[in-house]
């Protein structure tokens, strides 16, 4: 059984057994899911989270001190931090400011990227 599928296995298992605080309990279905797809996309993260603590100590870490509310993308990099310190998530966002409007062909459509803001 490969990397990816032992930490998919294992995330399952463990989200479903877990107990959550207030916090965690709220952020916990987003978390697990882009830790899901952090395992799908690099074999040496699943190692990680197969080798390192469990779903619910990993959710421990990311409600720490999250105050009133943290953003996803915090919440994400606390979890990819908590198995594979050192890590960075990287956020990519993009409007299509024609979307409801577009020709069905594509045609006309005009995407502006946030990054072109910074």
């Amino acid at each position: 059984m490969s990397w990816r599928e032992q930490a998919l296995e294992k995330l399952k298992a463990e989200r479903a057994s877990a107990t959550y605080d207030k916090y965690a309990k709220i952020m916990q279905p987003q978390v697990h899911g882009a830790l899901e797809d952090f395992c799908r996309q690099d074999e040496e993260f699943a190692q990680a989270v197969v080798q390192g603590g469990t779903f619910e100590e990993c959710m421990k870490a990311v409600a720490k001190n999250c105050g009133t509310g943290i953003s996803d993308l915090e919440a994400f990099r606390r979890a990819a931090r908590f198995y594979f310190p050192g890590s960075e998530v990287r956020f990519q966002m993009s409007i299509d400011l024609c979307g409801g409007v577009r020709e069905p062909d594509g045609q006309g459509a005009v995407v502006v990227s946030l990054d072109d803001f910074w």
